[in-house]
């Protein structure tokens, strides 16, 4: 299997089956309920997860809670834990309703910061880090490789985190003095304090993964400053870290990037409640994962159409597909998970079986099922039935119409009657 690569700029073989692949995908920070672009990377994980799985793969998923965080601090000033545990729980609510399962782990940034802290003290000790006034910075001139991940100079990165007293303006937290109105803080040799950003996801990883792992996935908006601090705190210590970088297009409203601070936005559970967990995976099915997305009434509302199109072919007698068709759905999500293509290959499926199998991949596999109509509903129909057949055509269509009152379409079937869902006629 290929994936692109955003460290080489290539798409990257990936180690034959069975691996292993252990898989690191940024999750949010908790500090509100979390909007619809926060889905993309998890459902993205999980289907990447759910693919390498079919294809013989012992995969390893990890997706973290950022708990620990400016934006928690100033979200909630003196009751940051609180709303951090309130918004992590909404996350995993929300995440979970996608039908997807869940990572094999979710670490929390609270849960860790012995280990955080450990490895800030090996860095001051390598000569990677230093304290001014109870925080700790990385030294970015020390790291020679740094900004080849975001495709920058050494010399053209910009400031990050001002403080004057900083040997490099380059240079950034690895850990933070306690504040006032920061109402959680550790013990460290420094400070009594909480650590960075960059350095949770670092250790997150290694604790659960090791010093090397396969695939490191996130948002594009992760790679700087993020992810390429992740790789110099953790390659300064000779950890290989991330093998492979996957950063996936961000999800747009109508052309514009989706972000609390433009007031664009719509949250997972928002949109969940709107649309449906399976029109939304249709709709994140749509386009490749590492190109941008659109959210719009309308390209939900053709997703929407996309998932009907796909039950209606349940609807119908099942025809055998010609041999070779799950070969051609391998050759699409082999060549960097393209998963529009694949959405195109199953579209054109009327072998229920095959596409029953291809469904589940994407968690999907309830667009086979059929919705039963209530007894009554099934009554009336009985009953127009038994007045078409009595060649009563006013009372037919009397009932017909009594049908579609209650939310449901009655088609004619040979010698019988197919009812379907409204929504879905």
């Amino acid at each position: 299997m290929r994936l692109y690569d955003t460290m080489t700029r290539q798409k990257r073989e990936l180690p034959g089956p069975p691996g292993p692949i252990r898989m690191y995908v940024c999750g949010p920070t908790v500090y509100a309920r979390a909007h619809i672009g926060n889905a993309r990377p998890f459902v993205i994980g999980m289907w990447l997860r759910s693919w390498l799985v079919e294809r013989g793969y012992n995969v390893t998923l990890v997706h973290n809670i950022t708990d620990i965080n400016d934006r928690i601090y100033d979200a909630a000033p003196g009751a940051s834990a609180a709303l951090a545990e309130r918004a992590t729980a909404w996350y995993l609510r929300d995440t979970e309703d996608f039908g997807l399962g869940m990572p094999d782990h979710q670490p929390r940034a609270s849960e860790l910061i012995p280990q955080i802290v450990a490895m800030i003290e090996e860095l001051v000790a390598a000569g990677y880090a230093y304290e001014v006034d109870g925080d700790v910075y990385f030294r970015v001139a020390r790291f020679p490789d740094y900004g080849r991940l975001s495709g920058q100079r050494p010399e053209q990165v910009e400031e990050q985190e001002p403080n004057p007293r900083k040997e490099d303006p380059r240079d950034f937290a690895l850990w933070k003095a306690n504040k006032p109105g920061e109402d959680t803080w550790w013990e460290s040799p420094w400070s009594r304090g909480r650590p960075g950003w960059h350095i949770e996801c670092s250790v997150m990883a290694e604790e659960l993964l090791g010093p090397t792992f396969e695939i490191h996935g996130g948002g594009l908006d992760l790679v700087f400053p993020h992810h390429e601090n992740e790789i110099a705190q953790s390659r300064a210590l000779g950890h290989p870290f991330a093998q492979l970088w996957m950063h996936n297009g961000m999800l747009r409203f109508v052309g514009e990037k989706m972000s609390k601070s433009v007031g664009n936005i719509a949250t997972i559970r928002e949109a969940l409640d709107r649309w449906g967990p399976e029109n939304l995976l249709v709709f994140f099915l749509t386009a490749h994962w590492s190109k941008p997305i659109d959210y719009s009434d309308e390209t939900l509302t053709a997703a929407e159409a996309r998932a009907e199109s796909l039950r209606e072919v349940f609807r119908n007698a099942s025809e055998p597909a010609p041999i070779g068709e799950w070969d051609r759905l391998v050759t699409a999500l082999e060549d960097d998970f393209n998963t529009p293509e694949a959405l195109a290959i199953m579209h054109s499926w009327r072998d229920h079986e095959l596409l029953r199998r291809g469904l589940q991949l994407f968690g999907l596999g309830s667009l086979a099922k059929q919705e039963s109509a209530p007894p009554e509903i099934v009554d009336l129909a009985t009953r127009r039935q038994e007045a078409r057949s009595a060649g009563d055509f006013a009372e037919a269509d009397r009932l017909r119409g009594a049908i579609e009152e209650l939310g449901w379409t009655i088609r004619d079937v040979g010698e019988g009657f197919q009812l379907i869902p409204k929504r879905a006629a």
